[in-house]
């Protein structure tokens, strides 16, 4: 089992940036795939960036390409997504989890709301 808590989301104006940190504890983390993925307000989940066990491999979504960078430190079992240029949009809860996720660890997630 692996238990992940979010942290760094806020209140931020659009233009502005935000650095979201995942730690991670339980299971080894550097094995998995990791994720981020975010709920917007009546709408699903969706993947918003992925990156490989060992960080060579990033994925962004279409949506966040260019103004988002995922990544991870194996050594403090972290993983991280840099937000710059935030958009209204983007507003949302934010969570991480493995990549493809799974259904037991997902944590609280932590709260982007970027205001216009």
């Amino acid at each position: 089992q692996v238990q992940l808590v979010e942290s760094g989301g806020g209140l931020v104006q659009a233009g502005g940036s935000l650095r979201l940190s995942c730690a991670a504890s339980g299971r080894t983390f550097s094995n998995y795939p990791m994720g981020w993925f975010r709920q917007a307000p009546g709408k699903e989940r969706e993947a918003v960036a992925a990156i490989s066990w060992s960080g060579s491999s990033t994925y962004y979504a279409d949506s966040v390409k260019g103004r988002f960078t995922i990544s991870r430190d194996n050594a403090k079992n972290t993983v991280y997504l840099e937000m710059n240029s935030l958009q209204p949009e983007d507003t949302a809860v934010y969570y991480c989890n493995t990549n493809p996720p799974r259904e037991g660890f997902w944590g609280q997630g932590t709260q982007v709301t970027v205001s216009s």
